[in-house]
């Protein structure tokens, strides 16, 4: 099971259960096994399905290594009540499971889950709240639209409301046929160039299974945009929805350990332990995750792109995912993702557990508090715990702004306003730019394109060796018989015969003759 078989989509997690379930039962070896002096056949222990499904696991793109024995073992417990596998007496339901050797066996059928479908009213609504055709979006008032929460939006939606006013008088003296844009029709024009971006960069026919027009709050993305610090972490203007203060003390005090600014912390032993464990008590007890429920599906589907080859799609797609967040829950995802980056790569951090290491428990303590589902999913862990590990590694790039979407949304308003409309009722209209990206080949043929360019390189490096002249005739044949016992392959291609690899060196000399050996002669006695 390679990852690639499950396609973006609506319910990924339970396409993923199922092709978990399928790869597990056909791939599991079974053998005979002896257990109170009795035989039973074509069965497995609790302790070697642990193995195997771990290693399937890992192996997997969309769980990825960071996969612990103790997460499969949870995962094989939910495969019992399940039924998709039962012990040795044909039991199953309960979770009674261990990593020993308890026998268990398949059941005749592994149940798999299905898919709950849609009301056709729901998905007819969220066809018709999102343009068909380039031209119709630009109709922007049709769109549905929710009012946000209050996050200090408020006051920038004064300010910048006054700000546009301001651009739209001083384009209305300097040219008489530019059309006046307002507030709704900015924001509109943002929450279309996110879902275009977003679509292309996934690849995907339509976004109409992942995410409603809806979801996406123009003024979240907005301030988002716009609020941040120098870092790059948004600022609260109403801090009555930031982190309590002593939350971020422990966050700082952890972060840059130990060169905190607070000299005032106590050095007892276990000191760090505490500090850490408030941290993680606070961030356990949000109502929400922090990626929140609704976009639950939106981040579960990118992490099916998180794949060496598509490394670059994955980032820009949560780049641009993240900016749907509301703005309280991406400052403590960039404030959460900081502290944790510093503290994993810090070899001044003290053991903070007794058996994981810093990275792996930042990972299983944080990741339930980014992604989960509001309704129970068997994979949420595994999932959350790819995802977690990918923004640990990459939180830099896919936490900033970015700066394209802010030059696209500048370019559309301005082809608006440039838009000649003869009646005001009929909408605003304007061209759609065009964007090119580069074209995303298969999984297969980025392997192919890797064998055949790794081995382009290698062949360069033997040519290298043989036109080497400065390279001593002796050193030249170590040179050249090392890589042949590395690269046999590629060196036969290069000497196919033993005559070929004879005339690099030249002739060889002639093999001297033995010399002769000279009898001593007999000597005869005088006798």
């Amino acid at each position: 099971m390679e990852g690639r078989g499950v396609p973006p989509g609506p319910y990924r997690a339970t396409k993923l259960w199922n092709e978990v379930t399928t790869s597990f039962r056909a791939g599991m070896p079974l053998r005979k096994h002896r257990q109170h002096f009795k035989k039973y056949g074509n069965c497995f222990t609790a302790g070697e399905a642990v193995d195997w499904l771990c290693d399937l696991l890992r192996n997997n793109s969309n769980f990825g290594p960071e996969v612990t024995r103790q997460q499969t073992i949870q995962l094989l417990r939910k495969f019992l009540k399940n039924h998709v596998i039962e012990d040795i007496k044909g039991r199953w339901g309960s979770e009674n499971l261990d990593d020993n050797n308890q026998l268990f066996r398949f059941p005749a059928t592994s149940p798999l889950k299905t898919l709950p479908r849609r009301h056709p009213e729901l998905r007819k609504n969220s066809i018709e709240n999102f343009p068909k055709d380039k031209d119709s979006v630009f109709k922007l008032r049709n769109l549905s639209r929710r009012t946000p929460k209050k996050h200090g939006l408020h006051f920038f939606q004064e300010n910048t409301e006054k700000r546009n006013h301001e651009m739209i008088n001083e384009d209305q003296e300097n040219s008489v046929d530019k059309r006046e844009i307002g507030q709704e029709d900015i924001e509109e024009v943002w929450r279309y160039i996110i879902l275009i971006y977003l679509q292309t960069i996934l690849g995907v026919p339509s976004l109409e299974e992942l995410i409603n027009p809806s979801q996406v709050i123009p003024q979240y993305v907005m301030y988002n945009m716009t609020n941040t610090s120098k870092h790059g972490v948004v600022v609260l203007q109403d801090k009555s929805d930031d982190l309590p203060h002593w939350v971020l003390s422990a966050m700082k005090c952890l972060a840059n350990w130990p060169r905190s600014n607070d000299t005032n912390n106590p050095t007892y032993v276990g000191f760090e332990r505490d500090v850490f464990r408030t941290i993680a008590d606070y961030f356990l007890d949000l109502p929400e995750p922090l990626l929140t429920f609704e976009y639950y599906e939106l981040f579960v589907n990118i992490l099916g792109l998180l794949q060496p080859h598509l490394e670059r799609v994955a980032i820009n797609a949560l780049q641009l995912c993240c900016l749907l967040l509301p703005p309280p829950n991406r400052r403590r995802l960039q404030l959460l993702m900081r502290m944790i980056s510093r503290m994993s790569q810090n070899v001044d951090m003290p053991k903070l557990h007794d058996v994981m290491g810093t990275r792996s428990l930042m990972i299983h303590t944080f990741s339930r508090c980014v992604l989960c589902c509001a309704e129970e999913v068997d994979l949420d862990e595994l999932l959350a715990t790819r995802l977690v590990s990918f923004l640990m590694d990459h939180h830099q790039e896919i936490l900033q702004v970015p700066s394209y979407l802010q030059t696209a949304v500048e370019k559309h308003l301005d082809y608006l306003k440039k838009g000649h409309i003869k009646n005001p009722g009929d909408g605003l209209f304007a061209p759609l730019p065009t964007y090119s990206y580069c074209k995303q080949i298969s999984a297969q043929e980025f392997d192919e394109q890797k064998i055949s360019t790794s081995q382009a390189a290698i062949a360069e490096l033997l040519e290298n060796i043989i036109k080497n002249k400065s390279l001593p005739l002796k050193e030249k044949r170590r040179k050249l018989k090392q890589f042949q016992k590395e690269y046999p392959l590629i060196y036969q291609k290069r000497f196919p015969t033993t005559e070929s690899e004879a005339a690099l060196f030249g002739d060889k000399p002639a093999i001297k003759q033995p010399m002769l050996i000279l009898r001593k002669p007999k000597f005869r006695s005088l006798r």
